[in-house]
């Protein structure tokens, strides 16, 4: 499936990641980096590459970098690649030039950063790849706390879409939520008199809670760790009454068979909760004394 090329800078504002970066230095650099201020002089230029050693998909470039420009507000980056590009071991996605100590100093928080969401988005990236076209492909609020916009937009950047991005932005009536009001038809009537005039997504388990769900009257209904067979009778049930969110249970081993059950929609948590960080190194290319 041929993934759309992803436009960085439509989604992610500097505003959204300055203060998680500098939190991020506090922690790791506290009262100073007491190896790098013994060995490296502070009149020390240096020149530095960001290096891609297993095949991913680019997320957290312009995050990873931040951290060297508030280390070093004098560093200058050069991107190679960009967020969304698929690289190759060996590929070189940015040139980061400045202060040697302030290079050093931010290596890591740099590269956690892009690790982790370059890791979310090579899993979206394959999540996206193995449907073939066949169902959307959406993110949970399963997210690292404090971290939940930036890991949405890595699940972007590899070609996913963003679920509810927080409480407010969508109503979706839980099996918890049916519990404590005493059923799918009360939690309905509540949220009708309710001013909230969103689309209603109620979860279901079993076909009886489907069968539920549209009489109520629910725009979404999600079918919660339900077998295929059954999920294609869902399907079946609400086609035209209802669209279906497949969730629970979603491998890469299954998302072929799941995208053609006629569901318009399958969540994944593992996509910013499990997915394997990339494999990214920081290589200083060279150093000049002179500044």
């Amino acid at each position: 499936m041929k993934v759309e090329p992803f436009q960085s800078t439509k989604f992610l504002e500097p505003e959204l990641y300055r203060d998680i970066v500098r939190r991020a230095l506090s922690e790791d650099v506290q009262r100073g980096d007491i190896t790098t201020k013994v060995l490296v002089q502070d009149e020390w230029q240096a020149k530095g590459v960001i290096l891609v050693k297993s095949c991913c998909v680019l997320a957290g470039l312009d995050v990873a970098t931040e951290a060297f420009r508030q280390s070093g507000p004098r560093s200058v980056i050069e991107y190679h690649r960009l967020d969304g590009d698929t690289c190759e071991p060996g590929e070189r996605v940015a040139t980061v030039s400045g202060h040697a100590t302030a290079l050093l100093s931010a290596e890591r928080t740099a590269l956690n950063f892009l690790q982790h969401l370059s890791g979310i988005a090579t899993l979206t990236r394959k999540f996206v790849e193995a449907s073939a076209g066949g169902i959307t492909i959406l993110d949970t609020r399963k997210t690292t706390p404090n971290l939940r916009m930036l890991e949405k937009y890595a699940v972007r950047a590899g070609g996913g879409t963003n679920h509810r991005m927080a409480l407010d932005d969508g109503i979706l009536i839980k099996d918890n939520h049916i519990k404590l009001v005493g059923g799918v038809a009360e939690a309905m009537q509540r949220m009708r008199v309710s001013d909230n005039d969103r689309p209603i997504e109620i979860e279901a388990s079993n076909l009886a809670e489907v069968d539920a769900a549209v009489v109520a009257g629910a725009s979404i209904v999600m079918v919660d760790n339900m077998a295929i067979e059954d999920i294609r009778e869902a399907v079946r049930r609400t086609r035209g009454l209802a669209r279906i969110e497949i969730s629970g249970g979603v491998t890469l081993d299954r998302i072929f068979d799941l995208a053609r059950t006629g569901a318009e929609y399958v969540s994944i948590g593992a996509l910013t909760n499990s997915a394997p960080v990339a494999d990214i190194s920081f290589k200083i290319d060279l150093r000049d004394t002179e500044d």
